[in-house]
């Protein structure tokens, strides 16, 4: 055959693959998501996500120091909040609690560590909701002060970055403006910038107990702040509103379903680019690969590859762990 060109001559052995590869995923990249209990000895099962567990303080220390012999340095932190300490207004999460302690705790044993925070009034809300309901409907402008108040408080708790989740307009320059004022100018904002109205937060909901409750004549979605999964040039629009109200980091949620819009904000922003690989991306792997169906440590690669190949920089995975595992053990090939 007469073929000058043979691309297969760079496939030929794992060591020529790896020469030319393109896209380099390593334990640096990812991060580690962490839900956290008040009562600090607490290990409870995520039913939904094998092999997530809530975690008390205790038990999240103890974790730590597996994640960091597997050079996992990065992590985000997620409350999950009695119910009896919610409230229609959050009231609990701009009072100092367990979750400020926690980062307290960590910052003080690990202050080598990104730790990242969760903004958003859910996982203290009585309703449910990111924002404050009034009148019926989430009200974006009112709950903003209460954004502002939280960025605080986990300011000085050592949050190295704070993860705004609620898609509040206009909450990037709100919080940026109330860190500045309290003297936190160098704590960062990583803005959850094109967070879709998606079907996939199943199994994170079920470890906070954060989804929308039932109300008189309140959506029990949250479809009238976070985005139309249709939409793709709304995220353009958003990632621009948040760089220039002062985000560091912008972030993309879920991934591997919106591999497009990650290669879209890559392309068009200089900020480094954060997609979170969810819950319910994560549990549907996991599923195939416990029937069989698919191998896991492949697979789950192949997946966290896309995803760093579609132009993310940060991966927030639950599968953070595992991958760092497989690569200390130089089975990635």
């Amino acid at each position: 055959m007469n073929i000058t060109r043979r691309p297969r001559r760079n496939r030929s052995s794992a060591a020529v693959r790896a020469m030319v590869r393109e896209t380099e995923l390593t334990p640096a990249h990812l991060v580690q998501p962490i839900f956290l209990m008040p009562e600090a000895d607490t290990r409870l099962p995520v039913s939904s996500l094998p092999g997530t567990f809530r975690l008390g303080i205790e038990e999240v220390l103890r974790e730590m120091e597996q994640y960091r012999k597997l050079n996992l340095n990065s992590f985000i932190m997620f409350p999950a909040v009695p119910e009896e300490n919610k409230d229609k207004t959050g009231t609990y999460g701009l009072e100092d609690n367990f979750y400020l302690e926690a980062a307290r705790r960590l910052k003080a044993e690990h202050p080598d560590i990104c730790l990242i925070s969760d903004i958003a009034l859910d996982p203290y809300s009585s309703d449910g909701h990111d924002g404050l309901v009034l009148n019926g409907k989430v009200d974006n402008d009112a709950t903003l002060p209460l954004l502002d108040k939280m960025s605080v408080l986990q300011a000085e708790a050592g949050f190295d970055l704070l993860g705004p989740s609620d898609m509040m307009d206009g909450r990037v320059g709100s919080m940026r403006r109330a860190l500045d004022a309290a003297g936190y100018i160098d704590v960062g904002i990583m803005s959850y910038t094109a967070k879709y109205a998606s079907a996939f937060y199943g199994p994170f909901r079920d470890a906070l107990d954060s989804a929308p409750r039932q109300l008189q004549d309140v959506p029990t979605d949250k479809k009238t702040y976070q985005m139309d999964p249709a939409n793709a040039r709304e995220a353009l629009l958003e990632a621009t509103l948040d760089v220039a109200e002062g985000a560091d980091y912008l972030m993309v949620k879920p991934a591997i379903n919106y591999l497009d819009i990650i290669y879209r904000l890559r392309e068009s922003q200089q900020l480094p680019i954060a997609a979170y690989h969810v819950s319910g991306e994560c549990a549907m792997l996991l599923a195939a690969a416990e029937r069989g169906w698919l191998d896991y440590q492949q697979a789950a690669t192949e997946a966290l590859v896309s995803i760093r190949r579609a132009g993310a920089d940060v991966i927030i995975t639950y599968f953070a762990k595992d991958y760092a595992s497989w690569w200390q053990q130089g089975v990635i090939q």
